[in-house]
């Protein structure tokens, strides 16, 4: 498959956003007082609510992660092309 330029730097620009973004979530559930039996941040055992949105975090973060290596590798493929 070849990518241009543009759908390279987009894929890039969306990796990017995803590690922008969810570390910033991942602090909001952390802090939250549904995430722990003792309703106050740290305090008592994880609860479903905290395990359930650490998968989502992790699953996103891993596909962000996923989808910034492909657009920087096609950035680079295309480079490649140009010359």
């Amino acid at each position: 498959m070849v990518l241009s330029r543009g759908w390279a730097l987009f894929l890039t620009g969306v990796g990017v956003w995803m590690w922008v973004i969810w570390p910033r979530f991942a602090v909001a559930i952390w802090d939250d007082p549904r995430s722990w039996s003792g309703g106050v941040s740290a305090q008592g055992s994880p609860t479903a609510f905290l395990w359930v949105h650490a998968l989502l975090i992790g699953g996103s973060l891993a596909i962000g992660t996923v989808v910034g290596v492909l657009g920087v590798r096609a950035w680079f493929a295309a480079r490649g092309r140009a010359r």
